[in-house]
């Protein structure tokens, strides 16, 4: 336990905005081989900054406490410093080897640096520790408007895990997975996210007829205060927007960009217009916003589409 709490402390001494920057190492590697750096200055820098020093405090206090960890190793990933992110949840699992929450945010952050395979670890793991348990509410660490949480522990740990395989092409387990999310799925933004994902996946199988299905319960009056990106492209699936609408971005953030880039990427590809589909992943892993799904999952379609 002294070699952890000594880890934890080594881990704790690092509040500068952002790690890998500092170096000029890249955080992360993109799967076409790119070093991908931590941005000079990211949105809410400063406040972000803030939160992790505190967070910091708390666990400086209470070096022992899961929750503290937690905290520590979410603000270190806001800050786009994942792998001290990803030390936190280790020394956190060390400590809590039964705590499903560490390897559902280490496996988060195992696909932001493009380690699909050890983040599809650690969500078997996070699955199998839920097994039988009841959800909770997990909070947020940058609240939407409303203030009011969208997602479960258990939710985000199947929408995770049906991430892993599909970025690793193996959408009949991404599709066992996203049945798994939709159970747990249980207001219009998280019903929306699953949907989409489930969607594309279903259409990857050649399902055409189950993904229409899913399709059915998405209207354009939803209540959405987080995944309004999912629900436009969903609307674009079901043909009530249009592919170069989602690509009109020219106010975006880069996360926006991606996510809905990706989308009509996807929709493209999906529909056999295999050039188009390039052209817009393309355009999406162009941009700066590489921590986002949609960009990461530009990038694994792009290796298997060359």
């Amino acid at each position: 336990m002294k070699r952890v709490a000594f880890v934890l402390a080594a881990a704790l001494a690092a509040t500068t905005l952002t790690g890998a920057a500092q170096t000029g190492k890249p955080e992360a590697v993109s799967l076409a081989g790119t070093p991908l750096m931590v941005p000079a200055t990211i949105p809410n820098q400063q406040k972000l900054a803030a939160d992790l020093a505190l967070a910091e405090k708390t666990l400086a206090a209470n070096p022992k406490d899961a929750e503290a960890i937690i905290w520590v190793g979410r603000r270190l990933g806001y800050l786009w410093r994942y792998n001290e992110a990803i030390a936190m949840f280790t020394k956190g699992a060390e400590l809590y080897p039964n705590n499903a929450k560490f390897y559902r945010h280490r496996g988060h952050r195992y696909l932001s640096v493009r380690q699909f395979a050890k983040a599809q670890a650690d969500f078997e793991k996070a699955a199998q520790l839920i097994k039988g348990q009841p959800d909770e509410i997990e909070p947020d660490g940058a609240p939407n408007p409303a203030g009011t949480p969208r997602s479960t522990l258990q939710f985000n740990i199947w929408y995770h895990l049906g991430l892993s395989y599909y970025l690793q092409g193996n959408y009949a387990k991404a599709h066992d997975a996203y049945v798994e999310c939709m159970k747990v799925s249980n207001n219009d933004d998280s019903v929306t996210a699953t949907s989409d994902w489930m969607w594309m996946t279903l259409m990857r199988l050649n399902r055409k007829a189950d993904a229409a299905k899913v399709l059915e319960r998405i209207t354009p009056k939803m209540d959405i205060l987080e995944n309004g990106s999912y629900h436009r492209r969903l609307l674009m699936y079901k043909g009530l927007d249009k592919p170069e609408a989602l690509l009109d971005t020219a106010k975006a953030d880069d996360t926006t960009i991606a996510t809905q880039g990706y989308g009509v990427g996807n929709y493209y590809l999906v529909t056999g217009n295999t050039a188009k589909a390039r052209e817009v992943f393309q355009k999406v892993t162009s941009g700066g916003g590489w921590n986002a799904f949609g960009f990461i999952a530009a990038e694994a379609d792009l290796q298997r589409i060359k």
